[in-house]
């Protein structure tokens, strides 16, 4: 705990320049989302609503709770602004790279793409509501059962102010982006694959960047934030797939839920963390950015991960290797 509560005091090297431009990315990399977002993917939501129902449910209310019971129970483990970061990281919606793990992984890659819609357009209100919703609930908890040496900041976030800073990052992009691909369809599609592929390796860079400038700080506490982010990961992907179970969807499906679930656009949290209108200055804030970018890298792990194991991958790999161990006599 006295380490995790030294965390919270880090000053991280993230500057208003550097703000700017990973803004300007996300946005980027909103907008390249958004060309590949068309009307059949609501559709496809309206006339086969079980499994997307499922899957709006999994991101948007169950992750969100669970969340909230899991640092509830570690409470006296972790400091509140960790735990604040976690379920700001869970009221965030799906990852940019979902789509492309699901594909991997063999999952259902019409519903990851409409899910994946309609979790961004809706994050603009519903990321807003789930953290502060979420949010006040747990400092309000801690308040209540602190002990006397503990002190807690009541959470006072600007709902407007996020909701603002949210709609500005992914609201803008997607409009641009929808209005585009239903204007002129060629030209969305003839751009569309270069743009995405720019913009994911130009937020792989600033995020690079900014672990750069902050080395010291990632390797000093990497090992207190590695297991509640693999804990908190693992939650997400569990939660999603066991509800396709619950609810008795096809494999496909179940492994699309999850991904979808597990795969959280950390990017904007770290977006809204940074932003002084939303988080004061003077609140110490270190825990609750490393969190966030931990869980940037981490998910891309766990998702590549999963894909690699559902898409039975590690079978040909096995294979192969008990082949090649015949073939050389061993």
């Amino acid at each position: 705990m006295h380490a995790l509560e030294a965390l919270d005091h880090v000053r991280l090297n993230f500057s208003p320049a550097s703000l700017h431009i990973l803004n300007l990315t996300l946005a980027f990399v909103m907008f390249g989302v958004a060309l590949d977002i068309k009307l059949q993917h609501f559709k496809d939501i309206f006339f086969k609503p079980k499994s997307a129902i499922v899957g709006i449910f999994s991101q948007f209310l169950a992750l969100p709770f669970l969340t909230f019971v899991l640092v509830i129970l570690l409470r006296k483990y972790i400091t509140p602004t960790i735990g604040l970061g976690m379920i700001l990281v869970a009221a965030c919606p799906g990852g940019n790279i979902s789509n492309f793990i699901s594909a991997l992984a063999k999952g259902n890659a019409a519903l990851s793409v409409s899910l994946t819609a309609f979790a961004t357009i809706s994050a603009v209100i519903m990321t807003p509501v789930n953290f502060a919703f979420w949010g006040k609930l747990y400092t309000g908890f801690l308040e209540k059962h602190a002990h006397a040496d503990q002190l807690v900041r009541p959470l006072d976030i600007d709902f407007w102010q996020m909701f603002q800073t949210v709609f500005v990052i992914l609201g803008i992009p997607l409009v641009l982006g929808l209005f585009i691909n239903h204007k002129w369809p060629g030209l969305a599609k003839k751009i569309m694959g270069p743009i995405k592929k720019l913009s994911i390796l130009a937020f792989v860079a600033i995020v690079v960047f900014a672990f750069a400038k902050n080395f010291d700080h990632f390797m000093r506490y990497v090992q207190y934030v590695f297991f509640l982010v693999l804990a908190h990961n693992a939650l997400a992907l569990g939660t999603g797939y066991t509800l396709g179970r619950i609810f008795k969807l096809s494999k496909k499906d179940k492994k699309t839920i999850s991904i979808e679930t597990g795969i959280q656009n950390s990017g904007l949290a770290l977006v809204l963390i940074f932003n002084p209108k939303i988080f004061p200055p003077d609140m110490e804030l270190g825990g609750m950015a490393i969190i966030a970018a931990w869980w940037g890298i981490w998910h891309m792990v766990s998702g590549l991960t999963m894909a690699f194991i559902w898409s039975g991958a590690y079978k040909k790999y096995n294979f192969n290797f008990l082949t090649n161990n015949v073939q050389n006599g061993d």
